[in-house]
């Protein structure tokens, strides 16, 4: 008890008043300037070991935690860094610097560059070994080009048909479009927020690929590579690229946006990124594939729903095309990882409980429209999102118990010491993801009706109930 404490053990403590402290009270976002200075200075202490093994050793559970602390609720610390442009500032905040196992290193500016952690060599092994079963089991699900949608075929068409005089094409696009936005006008602002929000995200999807270009084991190495695994991730690519295509012009014919605010939005998402906790990992890169693309889904499903309901059709059909992309391009993440939870059950278990305490940050967290004030635009959004039931807690409690059960967790034998931990915690987050969506429902009940300000509506405000 009365042993010396030193940097790491500061560190230790600290993380775990954060995470206590957000656990208590989600509201609390940011970190404490003095607890941020602390944090700097830990990082600066020497150690006290002598031996370099337990340094090693204490220093990585230490900026574990640190990182599990900072993920746990918003996904997101706060670093005083900037590019000189602004874009490493999402308005008054600034961009998550993220603090990992892995080396980091101050930058000429004060900001930290951070280095991913080495990914066990055995998991890259068991993913080059799946190449024949990925050809057998997941390329299947991609639709062959011929056979797929374009956005062509929602949308009005601008060209002339056969025989048809460019006054005849005029007039018929004019009337297409004018019956589109007859179906749109009734569409409320809150589903438009959504909307917009679903399509920002869509529209990055350059960073997604560079992402899943990064999985050791399973990326493509060459820009144009035979290999299963790399004709996966060009071929999700292709299909997922006609999502934002789609979106962004339906958007741009229904007159209800400023595209420019919707365009700038892309612009900074691009341009700030996205994040994971380990990028490289392709067992956390196959368990977050799933978690995302069953969350589009169901995040495009409900808006087509609730656009259906307010009388736009066209809409609803666009949504439940790409709800569908979605749902096949889950089947492949979700059996991949399926299958590596047989191959290697130990090490998928404990990468699911490792993405579970860091919770899945959406890959729209750092979107900006350059005007961010006390809520970021993605909370905003997100708060949207949750009060109109377009994705909400309970939809990620179900999520989770959704592949807690698809992947047999509990049924997981021959495990070790932490694996059993990291199977005991998962099984055991549903119902807690689900108290925990009911007293915030509860509590939102309670508050007092809010208004949120939207530059993709022409600075409208939409109320939240």
């Amino acid at each position: 008890m009365d042993a010396h404490w030193d940097g790491y053990d500061y560190l230790v403590a600290l993380s775990a008043r954060v995470q206590h402290m957000r656990c208590v009270d989600r509201l609390l976002v940011d970190l404490p300037t003095a607890a941020i200075q602390i944090f700097k200075g830990v990082r600066a202490d020497a150690p006290t070991d002598t031996d370099p093994a337990l340094t090693a050793k204490r220093q990585d559970r230490a900026y574990r935690l640190a990182d599990l602390s900072r993920c746990k609720v918003t996904g997101k610390i706060y670093s005083k860094t900037s590019n000189g442009d602004g874009d490493a500032m999402v308005g008054n905040r600034t961009l998550a610097r993220r603090w990992t196992t892995a080396a980091s290193t101050a930058g000429p500016n004060g900001g930290v560059h951070v280095e991913c952690p080495p990914v066990p060599g055995e998991q890259v092994e068991v993913m080059r070994s799946l190449n024949g079963w990925v050809a057998d089991n997941m390329l299947p699900l991609l639709a062959p080009v011929e056979s797929s949608w374009q956005p062509h075929d929602f949308l009005p068409c601008s060209a002339p048909a056969s025989g048809e005089s460019e006054g005849e094409a005029l007039a018929a696009f004019t009337e297409a479009v004018a019956k589109l936005r007859e179906g749109v006008a009734g569409v409320p602002d809150e589903i438009l927020v959504c909307l917009v929000g679903n399509m920002v995200t869509e529209e990055a999807l350059p960073t997604y690929q560079t992402m899943g270009n990064r999985v050791e084991g399973g990326s493509d190495e060459t820009g144009a590579s035979s290999l299963p695994w790399a004709q996966w991730i060009r071929g999700w690519t292709a299909e997922e690229n006609r999502h934002g295509d789609l979106l962004n012009r339906y958007l741009y014919l229904s007159g209800r946006v400023d595209m420019r605010q919707v365009e700038t939005t892309v612009h900074h998402l691009l341009r700030n990124g996205m994040e994971m906790l380990v990028p490289n990992s392709p067992y956390h890169s196959m368990i977050y594939g799933a978690f995302q693309e069953r969350a589009t889904f169901i995040s495009h499903g409900h808006t087509g729903r609730l656009a259906g309901q307010h009388g736009d059709k066209a809409l609803a059909k666009i949504c439940g095309a790409i709800a569908a992309d979605e749902r096949r391009h889950e089947a492949g993440y979700t059996r991949g990882s399926a299958k590596l939870f047989q191959v290697d059950p130990d090490g998928m278990v404990r990468a699911l409980a490792y993405v579970m305490r860091g919770k899945v940050t959406m890959p729209g967290l750092l979107m900006s429209d350059g005007r961010d004030g006390g809520e970021t635009l993605f909370e905003r959004f997100s708060a949207v999102a949750e009060c109109i039931g377009v994705y909400t807690a309970r939809d990620y409690g179900d999520l989770v118990e959704h592949f807690v059960r698809r992947w047999r967790v509990a049924e997981l034998t021959g495990l070790s010491g932490e694996g059993r931990r990291a199977q005991e915690y998962v099984c055991g987050l549903p119902p807690k993801i689900r108290r925990m969506a009911e007293l915030a429902h509860q509590r939102a009940a309670r508050s007092e009706s809010r208004t949120l300000q939207f530059s993709w509506i022409f600075d409208r405000s939409v109320m939240l109930r």
